[in-house]
């Protein structure tokens, strides 16, 4: 699985978290084989009226046909097309909170229509992909963020994975940018994370990848008490417990979340 979410956080198939804030069009996972490249997944963020980053669009492609996914519209082939919709071997749903997408070659996307977008993948490509989610070879790191004797920052990669197009308006995030270190945020994150609610999700998931998500975000949002900011990396966190076999208890309150 890789995914994306809140405040500009992927995830790899290989495991690497890592933030980009990029504002053009990137391609999050191709087969990149180059005798033929079965599918293609494009995205585009923006930030929305409250200043958050929102996933704007997703294009898909699947061989020779083109899935072209907004909030509560999906585009097919160049049509706005109703859901459910099945055709040569692609199903789309879609409910008020999600989107998703079911391709027979071996591919699942879902989207909630506002930041978190997950692509799950056969591991037939294991090898084959790049893009933003990495190359999925088993391997955190390498060939990613370290290629021989280069090694990139995240704003680096995420950089070389933009989609070239002649009209585009958007300036690329400034490579030198450091992130900042959030320390102070640590206490709230863990304790968040490590609730009641996330016992059965322990052992399943990288628990420190995640803290250190919540950190940032905690980070970005200059500890205003902003429900993005907290909300994000926790639902992802509940999401990708899910996934992975766990089943997160009631974590949200009508206080919080």
């Amino acid at each position: 699985v890789c995914s994306t979410w809140g405040n500009n956080h992927f995830k790899t198939f290989d495991g690497d978290m890592y933030q980009f804030p990029g504002i053009c069009e990137y391609n999050l996972v191709s087969d990149c084989r180059d005798s033929f490249k079965e599918f293609s997944v494009h995205i585009q963020r923006a930030l929305n009226s409250n200043n958050h980053p929102q996933i704007q669009y997703i294009l898909l492609t699947i061989k020779d046909f083109t899935v072209y996914l907004r909030p509560k519209l999906v585009v097919v082939d160049g049509r706005i097309v109703k859901t459910p919709f099945y055709s040569s071997g692609i199903l789309i749903e879609s409910n008020d909170i999600y989107t998703k997408v079911y391709a027979k070659l071996g591919l699942i996307l879902i989207w909630n229509q506002e930041d978190a977008l997950m692509v799950e993948l056969d591991n037939k490509f294991n090898n084959h992909t790049c893009g933003l989610c990495g190359d999925y070879n088993g391997v955190p790191i390498y060939n990613e963020f370290i290629n021989g004797d280069i090694s990139y920052n995240s704003i680096t990669y995420g950089n070389l994975q933009k989609i070239h197009k002649p009209k585009a308006k958007c300036e690329d995030p400034d490579e030198t940018q450091a992130l900042p270190s959030c320390n102070e945020h640590r206490d709230e994150c863990e304790r968040l994370l490590t609730s009641s609610a996330f016992v059965d999700c322990r052992l399943r998931l990288n628990l420190e990848m995640y803290i250190q998500a919540c950190m940032q975000d905690k980070c970005a949002c200059h500890g205003k008490e902003d429900s993005f900011c907290l909300c994000s990396t926790i639902s992802e966190y509940s999401r990708q417990c899910s996934h992975a076999g766990g089943r997160p208890g009631e974590w949200r309150t009508p206080s919080f979340c």
